[in-house]
């Protein structure tokens, strides 16, 4: 589903070159969860951002679903970004004055969609995530794991086959972080989505199939 080969991410200024990446080569095949672990700096959201589509390589190839997705243009990569792909971050990145519903619907609002069809496919994705009750809610009257689950609910609302979770356990208790893995394996095994989860935490990425290490852009396992 998923390849990367040979990639590598170079950032140049005037006076320096920093390689964030180097001959990465990554196999994700369909319905697989995997993590990403490494130290700070090693790569890491680098790496899941080259798989999003959200940066492009300075060399290799990507593929997906057996497209080479390294050749395409501007608008082609965000439709792909959009239709096949939800992104999960650390930081939730939800709109304060807009309510949970309205959230959620944001993705749906580059597609032709009606506004009833928006509002149905944003409910059934906040009942997946438990939060069928908070839907006229706003984030501030949320605890941080139920906007990380409005943050869930958003990133699956399109119906992606693939989700990319960055640190979403990162700014949550054990307690929530547990609630949160529970709803992406969930995710996983129901819906055989493929789910790609960068983490710090060995607890929670022992709890998915695979382990793809970086240390200073590169891949050690």
């Amino acid at each position: 589903m998923i390849h990367l080969s040979n990639v590598e991410k170079v950032y140049r200024t005037d006076r320096i070159e920093t390689v964030a990446l180097s001959n990465i080569n990554v196999r994700v095949e369909q319905g697989e969860f995997i993590s990403i672990m490494g130290p700070s700096g090693s790569g890491k959201s680098t790496l899941l951002n080259v798989i999003g589509l959200l940066d492009v390589p300075t060399g290799g190839e990507v593929t997906l679903n057996g497209r080479l997705i390294t050749s395409y243009g501007d608008r082609s990569l965000a439709r792909v970004r959009n239709e096949e792909i939800g992104f999960i971050f650390q930081t939730f990145h939800l709109i304060n004055d807009l309510s949970v519903v309205d959230n959620v619907e944001i993705p749906l609002l580059y597609r032709k969609m009606s506004g009833a069809e928006r509002r149905k496919r944003a409910l059934k994705a906040l009942e997946q995530v438990g939060l069928s009750a908070r839907v006229h809610h706003f984030p501030s009257q949320l605890s941080g794991g139920q906007q990380q689950r409005v943050a869930i609910a958003r990133a699956i609302v399109g119906g992606p086959r693939i989700l990319l979770a960055d640190e979403p356990t990162g700014n949550l208790d054990s307690q929530m972080g547990d609630e949160v893995m529970s709803i992406l394996k969930a995710l996983n095994s129901l819906e055989q989505t493929t789910v790609v989860m960068v983490t710090h935490d060995q607890r929670q990425a022992e709890k998915t199939a695979r382990i793809v290490r970086l240390f200073d852009g590169r891949q050690v396992n």
